[in-house]
């Protein structure tokens, strides 16, 4: 019987496995699927928190609450043990993190219909940069939520090791191969090789950029402007302009701070610049956004066109009528591979820095594998297809791959010692 449960906690999707009759076996999240989005909504009327796909029609249909996501990104920073009065209770981001991971846990032990006491979870190659000093403070805040989902321990693996394990790399015995794995919030690459032995990790790298940091990118060039950005306020005491702070704007497009602006402080803020505006209309948006706590509407509107610009769509546009009746911004797809190409150069960049800490030349890759619902953007197969043109280039299944390799991972976690 199983009682580890591999989990995969992702930036924007979590996933949870356990080996069934020598298969992986994901646990059902929902109705038809097995992911479940990192997202939870403090629904203020029913005093209750939501996780999940309820998270996000919550917020979608304008109930009053407040909405997190990107949780994952808060692990290891300042905020993540500051208290916030959330419903009747003050709480830090590990009681949020510990209440979804408790919720997995739970889902996990009714499908199976016996307790998981381990966990063994996933974790990022880094989660803010390699030798950042957030680095460790990381993991320990991660391990602390497991603790107090009720865990009596917990041990990680690096996710792209989990990946090579589901990946079907052992049907090339001999190969060496890359792993390519471009999450919510990370991008990890691994170099293996195959042999008797199984899989042998060269080295793992990895650079903290991902699906969240594109939308960021593009909201910032596309949205943001249509906010207020870059537009000029006059100077209240005298004569004279000055740009509009950067500041609000960086934090409105990036998925973690939007909660952290809906402060009387920050609304007061914005009504004096939108009465000092040099153009009302745009900063009067941003008003809306605030007032109405538009954000993450915003943002889903971003990831959307994101999509559809991913997808070859020419006429692809990011939807804002929340905001604005009417109001878009077109996303064309040379603006989206302009946007992009500086996360383009980062990940060439980290694939380098693996290759040289595997001592492997890039013609040396046999195999190609892509993991991680990022990967499926064509800037990274583009970039990834110039730097190894000779390799087999395969999608392994993108979002539950890291959870599938946990789960095995996992079985051997609880396979009896032979002495």
């Amino acid at each position: 019987m199983a009682h580890t449960l591999g989990i995969d906690f992702g930036t924007s999707n979590s996933a949870a496995g356990y080996v069934r009759d020598g298969k992986p076996h994901l646990v059902t999240m929902a109705p038809g699927e097995t992911t479940l989005p990192t997202t939870v909504f403090f629904d203020y009327d029913a005093r209750k928190m939501l996780m999940g796909h309820p998270a996000n029609d919550a917020l979608l249909d304008g109930i009053e609450g407040r909405f997190m996501r990107a949780l994952k990104r808060v692990l290891g920073t300042s905020i993540m043990h500051e208290k916030r009065q959330l419903l009747n209770a003050r709480m830090t981001f590990v009681d949020i993190i510990a209440r979804f991971l408790r919720e997995v846990k739970r889902r996990a032990e009714a499908e199976a219909g016996h307790p998981f006491d381990h966990a063994l979870s996933g974790r990022p190659v880094v989660f803010h940069g390699t030798n950042d000093p957030r680095e460790a403070q990381a993991e320990a805040d991660l391990r602390t939520c497991y603790l107090a989902a009720g865990f009596k321990d917990v041990s990680f693996l690096p996710e792209p090791e989990a990946a090579a394990i589901a990946s079907g790399a052992l049907d090339h015995p001999g190969a060496t191969g890359l792993i390519v794995d471009i999450g919510g919030g990370t991008s990890d690459f691994s170099v293996f090789r195959t042999g008797n032995d199984g899989v042998t990790i060269l080295a793992n790298h990895g650079v903290r950029i991902g699906g969240t940091d594109f939308d960021r990118s593009i909201s910032i060039d596309r949205v943001m402007p249509l906010f207020g950005a870059g537009t000029l306020i006059r100077n209240a005491m005298g004569p004279g302009t000055l740009p509009a702070p950067k500041g609000i704007f960086n934090d409105l497009a990036t998925w973690e701070k939007i909660p952290f602006l809906y402060t009387a402080k920050t609304r007061r803020m914005v009504s004096d610049m939108v009465q000092l505006s040099e153009e009302r209309d745009k900063m009067g948006r941003l008003g809306t956004v605030l007032e109405h706590e538009l954000g993450h509407d915003v943002a889903f509107a971003v990831e959307q066109g994101k999509i559809d610009a991913n997808s070859g769509r020419d006429d692809a546009v990011i939807a804002l009528a929340q905001v604005a009746s009417g109001l878009t911004a077109a996303l064309p797809v040379d603006a989206l591979r302009g946007i992009l190409d500086p996360h383009a150069a980062s990940l060439r960049r980290g694939v380098a820095e693996t290759l040289e800490m595997a001592g492997v030349e890039a013609g040396q890759i046999d195999q190609v594998i892509y993991v991680g619902g990022s990967s499926l953007m064509s800037m990274v197969t583009d970039t990834m297809g110039e730097s190894f043109p000779d390799a087999r280039h395969s999608f392994s299944e993108v979002f539950t791959a890291v959870a599938d390799g946990l789960a095995l991972a996992a079985d051997r976690h609880d396979a009896p010692v032979v002495t």
